[in-house]
């Protein structure tokens, strides 16, 4: 997917994957160098690390998924569909990556195909565009855009009703109305769905000068997740852990989180404290150290 995606970036797609891989066969690096290319390289081993995390987080404790578990008239039937949804998503991710193999190769083959003016560079998001524009008979054109569009509302609708029904159990309720009636809470949820939409709306727009929105989404998503399946995790795990060890574990999970996050930019004599992971891993690292720190905290206070 990856590959697809820098391959884009270039006129001759074909020329490009030669001329990279004769550099990378050519130029010997040493033990040092091959370390940090292994760490900063959007590699195999990166990806699966990632993958199981944020898909455990997702499966586990994400809000537009556990509104679909508490519809199940079961515990039994909940469990059916946790399982279902995890073996259903390898197949289904396998054929989503397929499509953009599939664009790879064609383009590859046919470069002069791409929208390309001057040597100029293909946004690797403006491929499948292209090819449903270009390519498609009017008929499967029309038909393909309404079923990603359709694709798309299932989605948004319900991260937008479940980041709204937050906002009124956990914030409206908890501190300023517990005792709001039906009517006022419904308005409330009309009211931050519809702010929470135009936001979105604003944080789609600004992402259009992103190199890759999947990216842009895989890095936001482990920055802001990445503390709460450390969080869950030691709470099911750790029957010992209270208060202070889950806070001084978040504590600790936000700082790695933010040193991940901002230290690649450091420049001059800070550059030698920069992360040397790669962004993906935010996830990975936050939620070990929230959970690390936390069963050391509370180790700590039982032998006390």
């Amino acid at each position: 997917c990856w590959t697809c995606a820098t391959a884009w970036k270039q006129p001759n797609a074909t020329a490009t994957a030669n001329s990279i891989g004769s550099e990378h066969r050519d130029a010997p690096r040493s033990p040092s160098q091959k370390l940090h290319a292994c760490r900063k390289d959007t590699t195999f081993w990166v990806v699966l690390v990632y993958g199981l995390f944020i898909n455990l987080q997702n499966f586990g404790i994400d809000q537009s998924y556990v509104q679909r578990y508490i519809t199940a008239k079961t515990d039994r039937e909940a469990e059916k569909s946790v399982w279902l949804g995890a073996l259903l998503y390898l197949p289904i991710s396998a054929v989503l990556f397929f499509i953009g193999t599939a664009l790879f190769a064609f383009y590859a083959t046919q470069p002069e195909l791409l929208p390309t003016s001057a040597g100029a560079a293909v946004k690797p998001d403006a491929v499948f565009p292209h090819f449903i524009v270009t390519q498609l008979p009017p008929g499967a054109t029309g038909l393909l855009l309404a079923a990603i569009c359709a694709a798309a509302m299932s989605s948004v609708d319900s991260s937008l009703n479940s980041s709204a029904t937050l906002m009124l159990c956990d914030v409206y309720k908890r501190f300023f109305r517990p005792g709001a009636s039906e009517r006022e809470s419904m308005r409330v949820l009309h009211v931050t769905t519809l702010i929470l939409g135009v936001l979105c709306t604003g944080v789609a727009l600004a992402m259009i000068r992103v190199e890759t929105a999947l990216d842009a989404w895989w890095k936001l998503a482990g920055i802001f997740s990445g503390g709460m399946l450390g969080l869950f995790l030691l709470g099911l795990i750790s029957r010992r852990a209270g208060n202070a060890a889950a806070v001084t574990g978040v504590v600790v999970g936000i700082l790695v989180i933010l040193w991940m996050t901002f230290s690649p930019a450091w420049t001059g004599e800070w550059a030698r404290f920069a992360s040397p992971f790669h962004h993906f891993m935010v996830i990975v690292v936050g939620t070990l150290a929230i959970f690390l720190v936390g069963l050391l905290v509370s180790g700590v206070r039982t032998k006390r």
